[in-house]
């Protein structure tokens, strides 16, 4: 189940100060607790130092740094934080660059009300959320930059059980971890607890890094 909305923290950033209001109230209004909002990417990291959001609700297009550094830097300083980029911009290389900076999700600001709403709930328990039609361009990106990838580091990889690699391979799909429980036939925490077990071997930090793992060896495409 997903966490109630008046533990999730969140901080808005955009330059535009209708557009970062009106986010902030739709956000408020449905009881999520925005802690701090920003104009600049420079406000954005020093009050994100400040207040650690849990999600960061980031626009691309704001004065130095821009959305992709602040993503990068926000990430590196944590790696526990989420950060979901609405833009107005849907080209595929700001899309790419910003998941490759480390953003767990991307929604073009036509999105409605509600649709970032799911969005901020859904990034902030660890799922992947794109505006449709942008999962697919992301995960065949991934695909063509592992084409090169040595078959050799096979055997150094860290051994997952079976149940740890089918759920990995369902993450990689993008299903989220109710969709994941109802699939396996599993509850919502053990579907939670196979992720952090996994995250643990492999050594790495959140669910976007699962994914680009799970990409990379091909495990996407080895359930249907």
């Amino acid at each position: 189940m997903i966490e109630r909305d008046r533990t999730l923290r969140v901080m808005v950033v955009d330059d535009h100060p209708m557009w970062r209001d009106a986010v902030t109230r739709d956000l408020e209004s449905a009881g999520v607790e925005v802690v701090a909002t920003a104009a600049t990417g420079t406000q954005a990291l020093t009050r994100a130092r400040a207040t650690r959001p849990q999600v960061v609700v980031l626009d691309l297009q704001i004065p130095e740094p821009n959305g992709v550094e602040v993503t990068a830097t926000l990430v590196a300083e944590d790696p526990s934080v989420r950060v979901l980029i609405l833009s107005a911009s849907g080209e595929h290389s700001d899309v790419l660059e910003a998941v490759k900076a480390g953003a767990t999700g991307y929604l073009v600001k036509s999105a409605s009300s509600a649709e970032l709403l799911n969005a901020v709930r859904r990034v902030g328990v660890g799922d992947t959320v794109f505006t449709p039609g942008l999962a697919g361009l992301v995960l065949g990106e991934y695909r063509r930059l592992a084409e090169g990838t040595d078959a050799s580091v096979d055997a150094k990889l860290p051994r997952l059980s079976e149940r740890e690699t089918q759920v990995l391979q369902l993450v990689a799909k993008g299903l989220s971890y109710r969709q994941i429980a109802e699939r396996l036939v599993l509850s919502h925490r053990t579907v939670q607890n196979h992720v952090q077990n996994t995250l643990r071997k492999l050594q790495l930090h959140n669910r976007v890094q699962l994914v680009r793992y799970a990409i990379e060896m091909g495990l996407d495409d080895e359930l249907g």
